[in-house]
């Protein structure tokens, strides 16, 4: 899985893309070719 700046160009890539939110994170979904999903949003973790 690819973390991407913008999802823009990832949510274009195939007709079967879904984008869904989950826990404040964005993800880029394919069923049909599994090496499209990207992701967006990943919060640093603070010490």
């Amino acid at each position: 899985m690819k973390v991407v700046s913008s999802l823009k160009s990832a949510k274009t890539r195939n007709p079967d893309c879904k984008v869904v939110k989950r826990k404040g994170r964005l993800f880029v979904i394919c069923k049909s070719n599994p090496r499209f999903k990207a992701t967006q949003g990943v919060k640093k973790k603070s010490r």
